[in-house]
């Protein structure tokens, strides 16, 4: 039904917002009317009073005086008897719900409200706001992708790889693949049975971690008190995000993560959560380096000193659950000793995404390749089981590594993974690394080798790009604004080649001297967010030297590829050298070296 409708900018230069609303009303059919600015409020109460308006619209910022202004104005439309007919609604930056009824309004917006918002009270509309923060729904990163090759000579070496190397895992193990199965037992039999099971995986664990599993913790490692998560709860379950906000400026661009790694899980979530609020889509849970080093995982909710959140069920389950059902949760899997057994406690926990990188794991995180092979099979397997994609990421150029090798890698993991049943997610690594800069790839810009990289992963294959891990790795300092910006730009360049997903730092990540403080995650959010209002369906415009790097890459993976299809498996092609050599930066890790032997 169409409405007559008053439009009052009470305000002597502020009429842009009404003005906005009006056009919208008027393309909907709603008869409005729009007084200039500034009448006196006699003028306006005549007008008011002369028609039978349904809504008498005003617009107001506030100054010295005019709560009583607006008082008066409300008292004089009572006494001409609008209020018998017409509801009194008002807009403008400073008001709020409150204050507009303390005044006598019938409603009242302020600057958080959208448009939308005041023309569904107008038309008697529910209003229901989408979005970022709560009340999103969940997407998945890999819909629309069939994981086709479109190079028939790297498709056919890339299955010779995976081929070769699951056929050579076959009837082996490792104490992370047992584990990994007494878990499942564990969670699946309570009473005698389970304690049995957990008897038998701690005999499977490094003496520290089974001392940490019987209450002897770690050095720095205990418990979240109760009390810790009361108050937690409290915080998760009362407190809603206030006017929830989006990165995303239309339905092209990209997913944003971020880290969670502070070490103690309450913390983390409390940054979640209001990362949630600016828009974060989701999170990446990395666990401590020195986890990796040892045969098995604590159990428990834990916190501990340093830098890492423990990879433990209590700990997922406690940010799964306190995480809006909306946000993606990824769990770090491919670093150390603990893959396959990562992957069951995050498909347990009801993680959406695990980290695997069969590659990346040796060359830069130190498992032994023929471990870190075994293992990832396995957890490839899992991961298929519980119907979670991984996400690979590129870290290795960070140790030297050219990127051709990495993105060859990238697509080795891409393989295995269709081989075993699940679905990989390529992540490029937008960064400065050293064999860039040794060579002067990017002396004339940022723009053309990072988007080589996209360029090369989208004609090879239909699989799913997230560069990360996070963009703008080595180009940010320890000024925030200087960091905010790389974060930003970087972020609408990946938007502009049609990233699926991104992974940001916050300001203080790449150089932090301490605790990254929230204020920095909400930087580099900002950032991005406001890159992608400026850019929003426009995009960077790459030079002719990014097809160049692209057609270079292309082949330099298909010589890689043909090396590493040479060897008798990837574990064998990444000693050898061949996805990174000891000449670029990249040593195979000793993490695990031994401990495969023969399936009973």
């Amino acid at each position: 039904m169409k409405k007559q409708i008053l439009c009052v900018p009470f305000d002597p230069v502020h009429d842009v917002g009404i003005k906005i609303i009006k056009a919208e009303l008027d393309s909907r059919g709603h008869n409005t009317k729009l007084l200039s600015p500034d009448l006196a409020p006699e003028l306006i109460v005549k007008e008011a009073a002369s028609v039978k308006y349904d809504f008498i619209m005003v617009s107001r910022t506030l100054g010295y005086g005019v709560a009583e202004l607006l008082a008066r104005f409300i008292d004089m439309l009572d006494s001409a008897g609008v209020r018998d007919y017409a509801k009194i609604i008002i807009g403008g930056k400073p008001i709020t719900p409150e204050l507009a009824a303390e005044l006598g309004f019938d409603k009242g917006f302020g600057e958080h409200s959208s448009v939308e918002e005041v023309i569904a009270y107008i038309e008697g509309r529910e209003y229901i706001s989408g979005g970022g923060g709560l009340n999103r729904v969940k997407k998945d990163i890999t819909a629309g992708y069939d994981y086709t090759f479109h190079d028939s000579e790297i498709q056919t070496l890339l299955e010779i790889i995976a081929e070769k190397s699951i056929a050579w895992a076959k009837g082996k193990t490792s104490p992370g693949i047992k584990r990994a199965r007494l878990r499942r037992e564990i969670a699946r039999n309570e009473g005698a049975a389970g304690e049995q099971f957990r008897k038998e995986y701690l005999l499977l664990c490094d003496t520290e971690i089974a001392e940490s599993n019987r209450g002897r913790y770690i050095k720095g490692v205990r418990p979240v008190s109760r009390e810790e998560l009361h108050w937690l709860g409290k915080f998760t379950n009362e407190r809603k995000p206030v006017y929830p906000a989006k990165i995303q400026h239309h339905d092209k661009h990209p997913l944003f993560f971020k880290f969670l790694g502070s070490g103690c899980p309450v913390m983390d979530l409390a940054h979640a959560k209001i990362c949630e609020r600016y828009g974060v889509d989701g999170f990446l849970i990395i666990n401590p380096s020195w986890e990796a080093r040892y045969e098995g995982l604590i159990e428990g909710c834990l916190t501990h000193e340093n830098d890492g959140t423990i990879t433990s069920l209590k700990n997922i389950e406690l940010m799964r659950n306190s995480l809006d059902k909306g946000t993606l949760l990824s769990v770090r899997a491919h670093r150390g000793l603990n893959t396959p057994e990562t992957v069951e406690l995050a498909g347990l926990a009801g993680a959406d995404l695990v980290k695997i990188n069969l590659v990346y794991g040796s060359l830069g995180a130190g498992t032994d390749p023929v471990r870190l092979l075994i293992d990832g099979i396995e957890a490839m397997k899992t991961a298929a089981g519980y119907g979670l994609p991984f996400d690979i990421p590129g870290n290795d150029e960070l140790s030297g590594v050219p990127s051709w090798k990495t993105l060859a890698g990238l697509l080795i993991n891409v393989m295995m993974g269709k081989k075993l049943g699940a679905k990989g997610i390529l992540k490029p690594l937008f960064c400065y690394g050293p064999h860039i800069v040794i060579n002067g790839l990017m002396k004339q810009n940022f723009v053309d080798y990072n988007a080589a990289k996209i360029y090369t992963l989208r004609k090879l294959v239909s699989a799913p790009v997230w560069p990360g891990e996070p963009v703008a790795f080595m180009t940010q300092s320890e000024e925030r604004v200087q960091s905010a910006t790389a974060t930003g730009t970087h972020a609408a360049l990946a938007s502009g080649l049609g990233a699926d997903a991104v992974t940001i730092a916050s300001t203080d990540e790449a150089y932090s001297r301490g605790p990254i403080c929230v204020t920095s995650r909400i930087d580099s959010i900002r950032a991005a967010a406001e890159s992608l209002r400026f850019m929003g369906n426009a995009s960077y415009q790459p030079t002719k030297q990014a097809d160049i790097y692209s057609e270079m890459m292309t082949e330099k993976i298909r010589e890689t590829l043909r090396l590493a299809a040479s060897a008798d498996h990837l574990a064998d092609a990444i000693s050898k050298g061949y996805l990174g050599s000891q000449e670029d930066g990249a040593y195979p890790g000793t993490f695990g070296s031994g401990t495969v032997t023969a399936s009973e």
